[in-house]
């Protein structure tokens, strides 16, 4: 557990809570999603409960509790809020845009009614901008 840690100290952080838990993972629901602009009710992550900086840290009893709590969340998410579809990733990596090192994985209800509705995680490989120096050669 990290001292600073969003995810080691949930308590802390009055914009999230707690849905779903395990003996390994929670399920936290990121209320200030929607008031940030993003159209995405019911969106949040799995975390570890223990601190890992990344998924490829995870043992064996993480992954496998991250597995089942996110059909979990998906069963209370449905009810919920009823989404058309979803995007789950994980970010690992400064690079691959993880902004808090303690592994968590997005589960991100989409709408019909987005304006990005369609346009799923590999619209940013589809964009010619996006390239690397390897990738012109």
């Amino acid at each position: 557990m990290e001292n600073d840690c969003v995810f080691c100290h949930v308590e802390n952080d009055r914009f999230q809570s707690v849905i779903l838990s395990n003996d390994y993972a929670m399920f936290l629901q990121l209320r200030d999603a929607s008031q940030k602009g993003i159209p995405l009710e019911g969106a949040g992550v799995i975390v570890p409960k223990a601190h890992r900086k990344t998924v490829f840290d995870f043992s064996e009893e993480e992954w496998n509790s991250t597995f089942e709590l996110l059909k979990e969340a998906k069963k209370w998410i449905d009810v919920y809020h009823q989404p058309h579809g979803y995007n789950i990733g994980w970010n690992s990596g400064k690079t691959a845009g993880q902004h808090i090192f303690h592994a968590h994985l997005h589960i991100l209800p989409r709408y019909d009614d987005e304006k990005y509705a369609g346009k799923g995680i590999r619209a940013l490989f589809k964009q010619s901008d996006n390239r690397t120096n390897k990738s012109d050669s």
